[in-house]
């Protein structure tokens, strides 16, 4: 046992050299993307990385940023320039916010904890998955418990997936307010589970089965395995031992999404959540501007601009196309947040732009964790960071309200209202 131990030890002791070898050859998010399918097994990297079908809609999330161009303003006094805003009511250095990932210690054992523990470092709102493999009361223990390493509250949100069974659904809201979670965001667009033909070809379930493919896959990437088998198993944390598929056995997402999702999910739902719910609440996956209209009807909290990250319906609207018209028809009577296709912090200032209020990133932070575990989350919020205040700089912004249509003209010349 001894012997196990002192292994475990030199381990962990050689991935955080490795680590910060690896971000040393980072450049950019791409560059995380690389690195991470290298020291991923396929299928794990794949569930990552890909989206429903023809994957048309993937490309477009993060292509359609480069429809905008800049307009710089020069001799502006940029000496000191200010990212910084308000979300939700509470001050953010930066308009970022990690969007919520299922079964995120497939990237890296700590997965959720690591994550959420660099959002707080950084003070941005953290949303834990419904899916998550580590609980609301371990990311809230952790969070609180770098208080005093860090000057910021943790920013804990709730992700909720709406079940049939309402009392586990409610016993899960409970939780998130004794954990003192703010906000809840619940997730709109999974009435069905989109076709992922990267996960169907792999036959890739959660957690990931021991059988002979993943012991082969697992001698090409020796590091994944090693935490893997060394870890905790996987679970969906939040439900263990309250639901008959917690993640103890292998299944497939299409199956459990199948079976648990409440597909008669409708707008009159959100006076349950109302009534079970105190805190603020975002509506995730809102691609219409008529949808967000009725959002505001209902008087939710935040919208974001969301297609899953082109997992669900392929085709589906660019979230950053959407984001001007939104925000003309509703103005500020909700937040908006643009989520999807966000790679460089010039990405962010491009949606500031257009009207919304802040961003949402999942893959990005999931790069950085397969990368090199909470170091690479680290890197990534960074990286966003020095990218806005860089575009800020050269653009003639010094403050998050100078962020202005004036600053951006459509490819096609249209100059932005």
């Amino acid at each position: 046992m001894f012997k196990s131990a002192m292994s475990v030890l030199r381990f962990k002791r050689f991935e955080k050299n490795s680590a910060q070898r690896r971000l040393n050859k980072a450049a950019n998010i791409d560059d995380l993307r690389t690195i991470s399918k290298r020291r991923l097994p396929s299928g794990v990297f794949d569930y990552i990385d890909g989206a429903a079908e023809d994957e048309r809609t993937l490309k477009q999330n993060v292509s359609s940023f480069g429809n905008y161009h800049f307009k710089p303003r020069v001799l502006r006094d940029v000496s000191n320039v200010d990212s910084s805003t308000r979300i939700l009511g509470n001050s953010v250095p930066l308009p970022l916010i990690f969007s919520p990932t299922g079964f995120t210690r497939i990237a890296h054992p700590d997965g959720e904890l690591a994550v959420s523990r660099s959002a707080t470092n950084m003070g941005i709102p953290f949303a834990l998955s419904t899916l998550a493999t580590r609980s609301i009361e371990e990311v809230g223990q952790a969070t609180k418990a770098i208080v005093g390493e860090s000057s910021h509250k943790p920013r804990n949100w709730f992700q909720v997936y709406v079940w049939k069974d309402r009392a586990l659904l409610k016993d899960l809201l409970l939780r998130a307010k004794d954990s003192e979670f703010e906000a809840i965001v619940i997730t709109v667009d999974t009435a069905v589970l989109g076709r992922r033909e990267r996960d169907i070809r792999r036959g890739f379930t959660l957690p990931p089965k021991l059988g002979l493919g993943t012991v082969l896959d697992g001698i090409i990437h020796p590091a994944w395995t090693w935490g893997f088998l060394t870890n905790d198993p996987i679970r969906f944390a939040n439900v263990v031992g309250k639901s008959d598929e917690d993640g103890s056995t292998a299944i497939t997402l299409a199956d459990h999404v199948n079976a648990q999702f409440d597909q008669s999910l409708s707008w009159k739902d959100i006076e349950w959540f109302r009534a079970n719910w105190e805190g603020k609440i975002v509506l995730k996956g809102i691609q219409t501007v008529a949808d967000a209209q009725i959002a505001i009807e209902h008087e939710i909290d935040a919208i974001a601009l969301s297609n899953h990250g082109g997992r669900q319906l392929d085709d589906a609207p660019s979230p950053l196309d959407l984001v001007e018209p939104v925000a003309n028809a509703i103005g500020s009577q909700a937040e908006i947040y643009c989520d999807g296709g966000i790679r460089r912090g010039s990405d962010i200032v491009k949606a500031i732009c257009l009207g919304a209020n802040a961003c949402m990133v999942g893959r990005p932070f999931l790069y950085g964790l397969g990368t090199a575990g909470e170091k690479g989350v680290d890197w990534v919020l960074e990286f966003f960071k020095d990218g806005m205040h860089r575009t800020m700089s050269l653009l003639g912004a010094k403050t998050f309200n100078d962020l202005t249509p004036e600053l951006l003209e459509h490819n096609d010349n249209k100059f932005l209202s």
